[in-house]
């Protein structure tokens, strides 16, 4: 095995022991694919449809079957290039793709797809410059996170990041975020739970770009 291979093994290895769906593809367009096809299998969200499951009145019956109608996928800071790509895809299935105005769905965005700038193979963890409301957003609120990480930025160590995220903090201000695993928390009578303070799922997907 190769010292690249080894690398790529050490981090799928940590990122699927603290529950990350880890993947290869060949392309954006092979992700855009996996990232459609997962939002396509998924149930509409449940905060969004909180409670209809519940006997209500007629009218809130139909405002229960539009909230479910039509899923939604954020995808803030995508390069402009591949955007219509993805786009073309989400419109085949009904989804709704937004780059934007997230603000406005609190409670209904199905998967957040975004493109991170390193992966850290030691822990199984994602950097990822988040001083964009939106992708911060995209990463804390969707129900399930979408992760594009090209290969040639994974490294093995945290240390091996100093540089790149000094000139991410010469930029001010700054958000620079850690994403290990899907989100939990054990606060509740120490019982582990999944989803509490952010997604349910984490998807990696490592693009093969070298």
């Amino acid at each position: 095995m190769s010292g690249l291979e080894a690398l790529y093994d050490t981090f799928t290895q940590k990122a699927e022991l603290v529950s990350a769906v880890v993947s290869r593809v060949d392309s954006p367009e092979a992700a855009f694919r996996y990232a459609v096809d997962v939002c396509d299998r998924k149930d509409a969200c449940q905060l969004l449809v909180s409670g209809c499951a519940e006997p209500l009145s007629p009218n809130a019956d139909g405002l229960c079957e539009a909230k479910a109608a039509q899923k939604v996928m954020a995808a803030p800071g995508l390069p402009a290039d591949q955007l219509p790509a993805l786009k073309a895809l989400c419109d085949e299935k009904g989804i709704a793709l937004i780059e934007d105005g997230l603000l406005d769905h609190l409670a209904g965005i199905d998967i957040g797809f975004t493109v991170v700038d390193f992966g850290i193979a030691e822990t199984g963890s994602l950097v990822l410059d988040s001083s964009s409301e939106a992708v911060r957003l995209a990463t804390m609120i969707s129900e399930i996170h979408i992760a594009l990480l090209p290969m040639s930025k994974i490294f093995e160590t945290a240390y091996d990041l100093e540089d790149a995220l000094q000139d991410f903090m010469a930029s001010v201000p700054n958000y620079t975020a850690f994403i290990t695993g899907a989100s939990r928390t054990a606060d509740i009578e120490r019982v582990l739970a999944l989803g509490v303070h952010g997604p349910l799922e984490l998807h990696i997907l490592l693009w093969e770009d070298i």
